[in-house]
């Protein structure tokens, strides 16, 4: 058995806990909330399925959108003024005119015979005897029978103005007289140099020197005749050779190309052998 002394105590701790509960009465539980999303609280399977079902769903709302439009039988709308501004009215269409009938058909014709108009006979008829002579019109002055003494074959009686006395002249003009070169004259230039050939007996004699040759040129610049004014032993035929070689240019008095007179030089040198 207890002894009274803890009974006592006991009873005075259980008077204790009455009187706190009378002071604080009990709360009640407070509950456990938790915020959970669809795709949580519902199992995978519900989650396929839903997946599913929202597919179908866009698709029936993509075709009321589309095909539900097109199957209404009602009128557009009244286009706007401002909408008006960009169209254009439809012009009549006007029907192409006809083609044009084909032309008719050519009817054939028949070819008819060319009909020869009459010609007129010609004025003059040729001859058939061809004659043998001329015939001699009358009218025409042939001089005297058997000419004039000192007169020119098919010259006329008393002359003809402006004619030249004593008729054309029966040979060719007379030569014209060369000119030297000097004054107004000048050097016609060379166009063609032929250098001499050294003589083998003058290169083995040693001899050497100048000759000077006067070259007479015709009109159109040859040399045509070369005569030695100095001369130098074994040298001259050699160097006259080379002159005659020569081409210059022709030289002109007013006009006119005239032959020319004018002294040359020939160098012969053994070192140059010119």
């Amino acid at each position: 058995m207890r002894s009274p002394s803890v009974v006592e105590t006991e009873e005075v701790a259980e008077t204790e806990e009455a009187r706190a509960a009378d002071r604080h009465p009990a709360r009640a539980p407070e509950p456990n909330l938790r915020i959970e999303t669809l795709a949580e609280a519902l199992p995978r399977r519900s989650r396929s399925s839903t997946a599913v079902v929202s597919a179908v769903l866009h698709v029936a709302g993509l075709l009321l959108v589309v095909v539900v439009p097109l199957l209404t039988s009602g009128s557009l709308p009244e286009p706007t003024s401002h909408v008006r501004a960009f169209l254009v009215e439809p012009s009549s269409v006007v029907a192409p005119p006809p083609p044009p009938p084909p032309p008719a058909p050519r009817a054939a014709t028949t070819a008819r015979p060319a009909t020869r108009t009459p010609t007129k006979a010609p004025d003059f008829v040729a001859p058939v005897d061809l004659p043998t002579t001329a015939p001699i019109e009358e009218g025409l002055d042939l001089g005297v029978e058997g000419g004039l003494p000192g007169g020119v074959e098919g010259g006329v009686e008393g002359g003809v103005v402006g004619g030249i006395i004593g008729g054309l002249p029966d040979g060719p003009p007379p030569p014209v007289a060369p000119v030297r070169v000097g004054g107004a004259i000048k050097e016609p230039k060379k166009l063609k140099h032929v250098p001499p050939e050294y003589p083998e007996l003058a290169r083995q004699a040693g001899v050497q020197g100048v000759v000077i040759v006067e070259a007479r040129l015709s009109p159109d610049g040859r040399v045509q005749q070369a005569t030695v004014l100095r001369s130098v032993p074994l040298l001259d035929e050699a160097a006259v050779q080379a002159v005659k070689q020569w081409v210059y240019t022709p030289t002109l008095v007013d006009g006119v190309p005239v032959p020319v007179v004018m002294t040359v030089t020939v160098n012969f040198s053994i070192l140059t052998r010119r």
